[in-house]
């Protein structure tokens, strides 16, 4: 959600800044703007409505030298998609320029003030009041008025400001919303997300909440904003890969990264497999005292979205295989309740960003409650990562698809690594440790087995495209993917509505919408759940349902009932969503391309959610 990237050295600021806006675009965006400070220090504001190119055209008709700026991806929260509300916001005088990402929950009382001052405001955005509040408290220092400003602000912000009465700086400031510092030579840059100076530099310095940094070309200052006292900080190594960013030849990145899961799954199970022991190394999770992890008798997955569903199939497999109690909670909801925890309840963070909003407050609830917190993440130096006590890495690569499929399948894989890691300190023996270590080594292969059948996929997009409502069914392993198959479909060819569902449950209301008009997608591996889902099958074909059945290699009875058939390689049943997921997310894909969608970019969505 939302994009900042800034820029103070020695090049043009906004050639940098509007490539670095490119490379934020997936985090999902309605507008984008920015503002540059000139060497006759006077600033200029360039914003528009729409995708970056719109802002490149303007940029080209309009001055903006200057080697220090600040730039913005805005997805709306407080007021609609306009210039007017597009980022950097001024203040009256137009001295002061502010982006920001989070909400300012109190910007209404601070306004209503601001506005019996005098204050004249342009927007109807939350972000305006900064600039103002900065502006009618400025005595000279830009970095202690924002200091003083902070205080009174209510709510989360990742903040850069610059100002032509103090210039020569960008003052940053953060709390519960991603920023870090970029360190160059003889130039310095500022992002919501590291990804946005890939081939600048390589070196990170991560903001931490109440932390508020004066940047220059030369220096990098870090201070409390609670007293102003310097803060040392550690400047941090990160691999940024410029070719990730690109699509190599795929129209969609989400072709790009659906195609790239056999990788993607080798790069998340590479040296942590110990095979002759039946065994699984997570490094990050050495840290942790083991006894402590060993006694662990209850956990509890946080997570929003997609990854709450690669939580669900971690339940089943937790449960199973490693004897633990689990429960997954919405991210959203957890910190509203009032769960029971104690020292002995692990709690699993997931998060392909490693900085959604919700997801990241339900963890701060739990650590205060004394849970032993743990992270799935994808994005090192991630708020997540930080946050728990330890955790594993997807090593997905860049995920640059607002809608998630390689993240999605990354987190099933590394689920399934630590529950054989808990399962062999406990009843897991060493055949069945090995047994499934010996599976997860295949699924590469039979993941690109399964991506050969992505013609027919197309074809199938094709034939369905017409209709404007579809059912998932799923049991066990599968249920969760059902959820997710729809999922995508709804989020990516979102003319069409889908839902999820279990098989039981389909006969408990579900049923009612079935007739020839409804087609159904079943999820239907052989497995301990398959005459189940035959009954199921009957049901709707009972109805005049459509059937799409998603089923194992060499089951050709099921080409009796269903319409359709997309056929996976056979592997264990704790692993057949890793192959069950493939064609789902095909067929969302190639469904919003008959649309003639930006898959990449669906409408309404963004791919960090650090707002709540």
């Amino acid at each position: 959600m939302c994009g900042i990237a800034g820029y103070i050295g020695k090049r043009q600021a906004s050639e940098f800044l509007l490539d670095a806006l490119k490379k934020l675009e997936y985090r999902g965006y309605d507008s984008s703007g920015m503002a540059v400070l000139s060497e006759e220090n006077t600033l200029n504001c360039v914003r528009s409505i729409g995708r970056i190119n719109a802002l490149e055209e303007k940029l080209k008709g309009m001055k903006s030298n200057g080697s220090i700026g600040i730039a913005h991806t805005r997805w709306a929260t407080h007021g609609y998609p306009s210039e007017a509300n597009a980022h950097p916001h001024s203040d009256c005088s137009g001295n002061i320029f502010v982006v920001h990402n989070g909400i300012i929950e109190n910007y209404k009382i601070l306004k209503e003030d601001l506005i019996k001052n005098g204050h004249k405001f342009q927007s109807n955005t939350d972000t305006e009041v900064i600039a103002h509040l900065i502006e009618e408290r400025f005595k000279g220092s830009l970095e202690q008025t924002l200091a003083d400003v902070l205080k009174c602000i209510e709510g989360a912000y990742a903040l850069a400001v610059i100002s032509k009465n103090d210039p020569g700086k960008i003052v940053v400031a953060k709390k519960s919303s991603p920023l870090v510092i970029c360190i160059g030579k003889n130039e310095n840059f500022i992002a919501s997300d590291s990804s946005a100076v890939a081939g600048y530099t390589d070196k990170v310095i991560y903001l931490d909440d109440g932390e508020l940094g004066i940047v220059t070309k030369d220096d990098c200052k870090i201070v409390s904003i609670a007293n102003n006292n310097k803060v040392h900080k550690e400047c941090c190594s990160v691999d940024l890969d410029v070719s990730e960013i690109r699509k190599n030849g795929y129209e969609h990145f989400l072709l790009k990264e659906i195609f790239e899961i056999p990788e993607v799954v080798k790069n998340s199970t590479r040296g942590r497999m110990i095979l002759d022991q039946g065994l699984v190394k997570l490094g990050g999770l050495e840290v942790l005292d083991q006894d402590k992890l060993r006694n662990i008798n209850r956990i509890i997955i946080i997570a929003c979205g997609t990854a709450s569903l690669a939580g669900f199939v971690g339940e089943y497999m937790l449960e199973e295989y490693a004897g633990i109690p689990v429960e997954v909670e919405l991210g959203s909801e957890f910190r509203y309740r009032k769960p029971i925890i104690d020292s002995k309840t692990a709690v699993i963070a997931i998060s392909q960003s490693g900085e959604t909003a919700d997801t990241i407050a339900s963890l701060l609830e739990a650590k205060r409650k004394g849970a032993l917190t743990l992270g799935i993440v994808n994005t090192v130096g991630s708020t997540i990562s930080r946050e728990t006590e330890a955790g594993v890495y997807n090593h997905a690569g860049p995920e640059l698809s607002v809608a998630s499929t390689k993240a999605f399948v990354s987190q099933i894989i590394v689920l399934a690594l630590f529950t054989i890691y808990l399962g062999r300190t406990r009843d897991m023996s060493l055949v069945m440790g090995k047994r499934i270590i010996e599976e997860i080594d295949k699924l590469p292969c039979l993941i690109e087995e399964t991506l050969k059948n992505h013609e027919q996929i197309k074809s199938l997009a094709a034939k369905y495209s017409k209709y404007k409502n579809f059912l998932f069914l799923g049991r066990k392993y599968n249920y969760p993917i059902a959820r997710e198959g729809a999922l995508k479909l709804k989020e990516i060819a979102y003319h069409i509505h889908a839902e999820g569902y279990a098989g039981g449950e389909m006969k408990h209301g579900p049923i009612a919408m079935i007739d020839e008009n409804f087609p159904s997608v079943f999820v239907v591996p052989n497995d301990s759940v398959y005459e189940k889902m035959w009954s199921n099958m009957e049901e709707i074909k009972a109805r005049r349902g459509k059937i799409i059945a998603i089923t194992t290699k060499g089951n050709k009875n099921i080409e009796d009932i269903a319409d359709d058939v997309i056929y996976i390689p056979k592997t264990l049943e704790m692993l057949t969503p890793v192959l069950t997921t493939t064609p789902l997310h095909l067929f969302a894909a190639y469904m919003g391309m008959e649309f003639g969608f930006d898959i990449d970019k669906p409408r309404n969505l963004a791919k960090s959610v650090t707002v709540e």
